[in-house]
Order: structure tokens, then sequence, then C-alpha cells
């Protein structure tokens, strides 16, 4: 529930210019200068940032404080769960909302949720076939590992880029911002899995002055106005597996995993539970599928 705190830091975002900050952060973040190194230091204390992690853990190897933002991890760092109906954490955080889709309505928070349809930036087809599925929002702070990788194994259908505000995604304007996911410019990766349809919602932030994607690179900032869609069909089409990477944030943010087949999740995560990449987050449902 929001509190008084909550709002006092969220409602000066309503008059910042959200996209003029993110360029300038994204600018500055690409700059390959002296104070770079000084820089990742004073993030890594301030953030508690674990470098033993990375495949490079010397702030020196790192030309841009983009380059380290972004840093891979040594191998075997995040396993992933392999049995055939797990489902992966696409990225580490912590669970914003886990649940049903209901009618297509999408719980963002206590008193607040969303229209699965406006998420999806007006595609009824997608939006019918997971009005009541299950989803997953994981949060990623700045101190967390910024690449995103597949929850299953699945064949890319589309990818969508919806322009909108760049709030900030951390909890206090989740507890107050109606319809922040929605509302915010994100890029949406449908695949078909052994699941059915599934959703990959990346959601652009205030200072996440980028979202990749693997197979088409740099996504926003856009480079033309207005909802821009590529449909990936016979010698374009491309499949990932479980744990593959499929793109990541220069800066922190959100992924919202959207399934169209009932899941079951673990019984024992809740909203605000840390996750590791790879890590178990439930199970498809025996005997449905595509």
């Amino acid at each position: 529930m929001a509190t008084a705190s909550d709002w006092l830091k969220s409602v000066p975002l309503y008059i910042l210019p959200h996209h003029w900050v993110s360029r300038l952060v994204y600018w500055a973040t690409r700059q390959q200068a002296k104070w770079v190194p000084a820089l990742i230091k004073w993030f890594v204390r301030t953030y508690n940032v674990d470098m033993s992690q990375a495949q490079n853990s010397d702030i020196n190897h790192y030309p841009t404080f983009n380059a380290f933002f972004t840093r891979s991890l040594k191998e075997g760092a995040r396993p992933v769960c392999d049995h055939e109906s797990d489902i992966a954490s696409p990225a580490d955080g912590r669970i914003s909302a886990i649940g049903n889709i209901e009618n297509g309505t999408v719980y963002q928070a206590k008193g607040r949720d969303y229209s699965l349809l406006e998420l999806l930036g007006g595609d009824n087809t997608a939006a019918a076939k997971l009005a009541n599925g299950r989803f997953v929002t994981v949060y990623l702070s700045p101190r967390d590992y910024h690449r995103l990788h597949m929850p299953l194994a699945g064949k890319l259908l589309n990818q969508t880029h919806v322009p909108g505000r760049l709030f900030s995604v951390a909890p206090h304007t989740v507890n107050t911002v109606p319809r922040l996911f929605a509302r915010n410019e994100r890029v949406i990766a449908q695949f078909e899995t052994s699941a059915g349809l599934m959703a990959l919602v990346l959601v652009g932030a205030i200072n996440v002055a980028a979202i990749e994607t693997v197979w088409s690179g740099l996504v926003t900032p856009p480079q033309k106005k207005g909802i821009s869609r590529i449909d990936y069909t016979g010698d374009e089409q491309i499949t990932l597996q479980r744990g593959e990477e499929m793109g990541r944030f220069n800066m922190g943010s959100t992924i919202i995993v959207l399934l169209e087949n009932p899941a079951r999740w673990r019984l024992d995560m809740q909203n605000g539970d840390a996750l590791n990449m790879g890590q178990l987050l439930g199970h498809i449902t025996e005997n449905q599928g595509t």
C-alpha cells in the first residue's frame, strides 16, 4: 500500500522531462573518460554490487559505465533449471507481482491493476490468448545483473516497440502511479512455446537509456515515432533455448513474463522475493501447449 513517502518520491516524476533526462544518461554512460573507474567504484560501493560473480571483476577493465552495467557473469554463476516443464526466472531482481491474469487484467500493486490489451500495445490477438493466463513481474534494481534470459524455450514470433513515458519503476512508483507498466515505453517480444504463447515485456524507465534484444540490437531510443512491429517468419525465424540471453537493460528496469496456459507457480514465491536468473519459478501445466 502506498505511503506518504511513496507519494513524495513519485509526484515530482510527473513534471520531469523523462526522455530528455534519459537521453542525457545514454550519452554520459557511453563516454570513455578518466572519471569512469571512479564512478564505477562509487556505484559498486553505494549499491553493494557483487563483482566476484562478474566475468571480469576489475573495474578498470570497463571502458564505459554502460559496459560495466551490462557486464557478463562467470560461466556457471547462474545455473538454469532444466526440467522440461520448468519456468526459469528471466532476470536477477525481485518479484514485484506474481499470479493470474484475470479476464485481461494484470495486477500491479494493492488497489492498482492495468489492462493487458493496453500493455501489449493494442494487440487483440495476443491479449485474447493471454487473457486468463499467468504472469510474473520482476524488478531489476541498480545492483542487479542486467541481461535478460528466456524463461522457456521458444520461437520468436514478433517484436513490438510501444512509445510512452519513462516513470521510475521502483516500488514507490509501482504503488502510486496508475497503469505504470502500460504507460511506460516498452519492448514486447512474443514467442511460441510448449506452454502456448509467451510474451516478454521489457519496460523502460527513467535513466533506462536503451533496451536491446539479441536479434535486433538497440531498440530504444527509437528511430521513429509510433508503435512499430516486426514479424519474424520464414528464414527470419529465431529460436532461443531456456536460459539463453534474449536482451538487456542499459540501467535498471522491469520485465514482465506473460504465459498463455496456466502455470503452477512455486507455492513459496511471493511479492518481494529476491530472484536469480535461471532460478525455478514454477512449472508449465502438463498436457497443455501448442
